[in-house]
Parts: structure tokens; C-alpha cells; sequence
């Protein structure tokens, strides 16, 4: 069937030389965001004295502007320049860091909390969250060094060995990678950790999974992560041997691995209702229990649309509990589909990656890709409770209420998207190569139907041999 002629959808995805699935992927996911926000907010709206319209007008204008950096990233952006800023963006990281670390108060730049947490940077009185970026930066950044390291580009270091001889090891390979590469993965994962454990763990195994794709001897890679969990078992006995008081992260953290859940629902069982420790342990219970009986109660099909009852005792289903809200109501049916839908993402990117003229765009691309189905993955775990997966917060990408995180993500896509334009041509060559055995179907259909012409005396074999002629 021929397609409508004239400006129409079937011609805009017919010009638009990016990968098609990645852009349908974020588009479906905002459009499920859209979704979903409105009818997940009942609880946001209250807290916030307005109504769920207002909420999903919001949340239209994020998806607005999240659209427009996809499309200002996949037309302008290039690895021309990609490649310069991801130079800079591990100071960058460190910058936002620093600020959070130390609580600075720069004018119109200040650190902010969340939760007893600093996670924010408030800018001009707006939230900038932190951490958000942070992983992003990462990526970019490792994604030029393991490319320069490859190059055996590095100048600063050799510069200062030529100078100073008891530096000579840092113009070593293993001195470079631990200056360009280990100390910087170290420094933004113990940053991290002062404010939120549970983005310190993700963004930490991010960026060792990036160097391991990445090509970077697994031996040194066990003694980076292997230093990560020796710190992380130092703060842990300094915790249980009261050295760590329990006010703070560390006692989060402890908490949220080893899974107190039970000691909080015997408290629950046995305390007098209405005291503190029994009001301490129902709002420990709220979340994780309210995200399984979602999932519970949604079945198969689901309640429908604005059928789900938890987003009425879940304080933030519509953040890290979205996946759980969907099964409530579009059941697994819906669950299938978020995950065929990162699934395809993961699927495409590695196809971009593989495409990639040059190491700094496949690592980019790869990096992006695990980034994004990563943090979904992990974001299912916790609402499953899966065992050994610490009940932490992370938001479904495109999907869970969150502005920043929104448009972080939106530039991921964008990324992908501009990266996969510049592989466009690549990838045509090769599905032209894969048609040739579809392409002979009309000359094969054409032979036979010649064939039965002659066995019905309809043509001469002589016709038929020069009948092109």
C-alpha cells in the first residue's frame, strides 16, 4: 500500500534519519508519562494545595520541552563537539560535588536538602539535582578517557614526568589510567556517597560496567571495586561498632541492604498503636508494601485507568513506585510493555554502538544505553522487592514525575538519537546488503509465471528466452 503523498507522519519518519526505534521508545514512554502522572498524583496534589489538571498541564510542559531537546540535540549535536565538553565534565562533576559536600552558599548558587539529604543545588531558586547530571557527566567523561587512553593521547601526564623523574609512573599506562581514570571514578562515588548511598551505588557500578565494555583489564577493574567494597565495609563495622554515629546516611544505607523490613513489621505487630515506634515502623512498611499490593491487586489486565487505590497511601508512587502503579492499572499486560520497551532500547543501541565510526561515540552510546535501561531495571527490582537489591529510590526514565530527571533523560535520547543520525548512512548500506534474497521475489514470481505460460502453450520457448529483449 502506497503511503498518503504530502506533509504527514509517514513522510517526517520517512526523513528523519536517526534510529526510528529509539525515537518511538522515548515517545512512547512520554506519552505513558503523561499518562501516568495525572492519575498517580492524588497525593501530590493535596500535598501541594492544587488540582491533578494542574499537575498534568505540568507535566505536559516538561514533555514539551523534553521534546524540543531531543530534537534541538538530534539536529545540532555532533561528536565535533560531544567530545571537547566530556573532556571537562569530570570538573564539572566535581564542581557540583564540592558544593554539595561542603554545603557552600555562593549567592544566587547554594546547596540544598532533600529529605535530611543534600542532593540539590538551588539556582536562582531553582532545584538543580545534582546527581542527575553527575551520571550523565560520568559517562561522557569516561567515554573520552578510555578513548584518549587508547590513543595513548594523554599529554599532562607525560608532560610532568618529563619534568619531575619521580614521576614517571604516571607517564606508565597503569599511571595514567589510575590518574585519568580510577582516582576520578573514586573521587565522584565517595562524593556521591555523602549525600544519597543508593545514587552512589548506581552510579559507581555504572561506571565500572562503562570501563569494563570499555576494554580495560578486569584484574584492575576487581581492585577498583574491590577498594569500593573494603571503604563500604569500613563504614559499615565503624557503624555497628557505634565509631560511625547512627544519625546520618551510613545508618540509611545499613538499613535499606540488609532489608529491615522485618524487624519494622514485628514492631508494627507488637507496639501499642499510635506510638512512636509504631507510627516509625507504618511509615517504614507504606512504601514497599504499598508497591507490592499494587502489583498484587493489579493481576493480569489491571483496574483500568485511574482505578489504582494505592496512589492514595503510597507517598511517592508516582517517583520511584511508578512501575508498581502501572501493573496496577494496566496489570502485567502493561509491565510487558515498559520492558519490551527498554528492552528495545538496549536491543537498538547496541546496534547504533556497533555502526559508530570511532571508539569515543560507541562508548558514548553504550555508556547512554546502560545508563538509561540500568537505572529502569534497577527501578523494577525495587518494586518487586527482589531479593538483594537494597529498597532504594530510583525513577522509571521518561516515565516517573520528576522535571530534572525528565529532561536529563530526554537528553540522553537526543544524544542517542544525533549519534544515530551520524551512523545513518552505515546502517542503510548494511540493510541494502541484507534485501538482495527479498529484492529476487518478483524475479522469481516473473520466471515461474513464465514457465507456466509455456507449459500451457501459451508462449514459445523462443518468446520466452528473448522475451526481454
Amino acid at each position: 500500500m502506497e503511503k498518503p503523498k504530502g506533509r504527514n507522519i509517514w513522510n517526517i519518519l520517512d526523513k528523519f534519519k536517526g534510529d526510528k526505534v529509539i525515537l518511538m521508545v522515548a515517545l512512547l514512554l512520554m506519552l505513558i508519562s503523561v499518562i501516568s502522572v495525572f492519575s498517580s498524583t492524588p497525593l501530590l496534589a493535596l500535598e501541594k494545595g492544587i488540582d491533578r489538571i494542574s499537575i498534568m498541564t505540568s507535566q505536559l510542559k516538561v514533555v514539551g520541552i523534553g521534546v524540543f531537546v531531543i530534537a534541538f540535540l538530534y539536529v545540532f549535536g555532533s561528536s565535533k563537539w560531544y567530545r571537547p565538553l566530556a573532556m571537562l565534565c569530570f570538573w564539572g562533576s566535581m564542581a557540583l560535588l564540592v558544593i554539595l559536600v561542603f554545603n557552600l552558599k555562593l549567592g544566587f548558587v547554594q546547596a540544598g536538602e532533600i529529605n535530611g539529604a543534600r542532593r540539590i543545588i538551588k539556582v536562582f531558586g531553582g532545584q538543580l539535582h545534582v546527581y542527575e547530571f553527575v551520571k550523565v557527566m560520568m559517562v561522557f567523561y569516561l567515554a573520552w578517557a578510555l578513548d584518549t587512553y587508547k590513543k595513548d593521547g594523554f599529554t599532562w601526564t607525560k608532560r610532568q614526568a618529563a619534568r619531575f623523574p619521580r614521576l614517571r609512573w604516571l607517564a606508565s599506562p597503569s599511571g595514567e589510567k589510575l590518574f585519568y581514570i580510577y582516582t576520578p571514578i573514586l573521587l565522584v562515588t565517595g562524593c556521591v556517597m555523602m549525600g544519597s548511598n543508593s545514587s552512589a551505588l548506581f552510579i559507581g557500578g555504572i561506571m565500572i560496567l562503562l570501563i569494563l565494555v570499555g576494554g580495560i583489564d578486569y584484574k584492575d577493574i576487581a581492585a577498583v571495586a574491590g577498594l569500593l567494597v573494603i571503604l563500604a565495609l569500613l563504614f559499615f563495622f565503624g557503624y555497628k561498632a557505634g565509631i560511625i554515629p547512627e544519625t546520618g546516611r551510613i545508618a540509611t544505607a545499613v538499613s535499606r541492604i540488609f532489608n529491615d523490613d522485618q524487624e519494622a513489621m514485628e514492631t508494627l505487630v507488637t507496639a501499642r498503636a499510635g506510638s512512636r515506634e509504631y507510627n516509625e515502623a507504618r511509615d517504614q512498611l507504606k512504601q514497599p508494601v504499598g508497591a507490592l499490593l499494587a502489583i498484587k491487586e493489579g493481576g493480569i489486565i489491571g483496574k483500568g485507568i485511574g482505578g489504582s487505590t494505592q496512589k492514595y497511601t503510597v507517598p511517592v508512587i508516582f517517583g520511584d513506585y511508578m512501575f508498581s502503579f502501572i501493573i496496577e492499572e494496566t496489570g502485567i499486560i502493561g509491565a510487558i510493555v515498559i520492558i519490551l520497551l527498554f528492552f528495545s532500547l538496549l536491543a537498538r543501541g547496541t546496534l547504533v554502538a556497533k555502526d559508530c565510526d570511532n571508539y569515543f561515540d560507541k562508548i558514548v552510546v553504550v555508556g547512554l544505553t546502560i545508563l538509561v535501561t540500568g537505572q529502569a531495571f534497577m527501578h523494577m527490582a525495587v518494586n518487586v522487592h527482589m531479593p538483594l537489591v537494597p529498597q532504594t529510590g530510583q525513577t522509571l526514565p521518561l516515565v516517573s514525575h520528576g522535571t530534572n530527571s525528565f529532561l536529563v533523560f530526554s537528553a540522553v535520547f537526543g544524544i542517542l538519537l544525533s549519534i544515530s543520525r551520524e551512523t545513518w548512512k552505515k546502517m542503510k548500506r548494511r540493510e541494502a546488503e541484507a534485501t538482495p534474497l527479498i529484492g529476487r521475489h518478483d524475479e522469481v514470481q516473473d520466471s515461474l509465471t513464465d514457465l507456466e505460460m509455456l507449459e500451457n502453450g501459451n508462449i514459445t520457448e523462443e518468446e520466452n528466452k528473448y522475451g526481454e529483449l
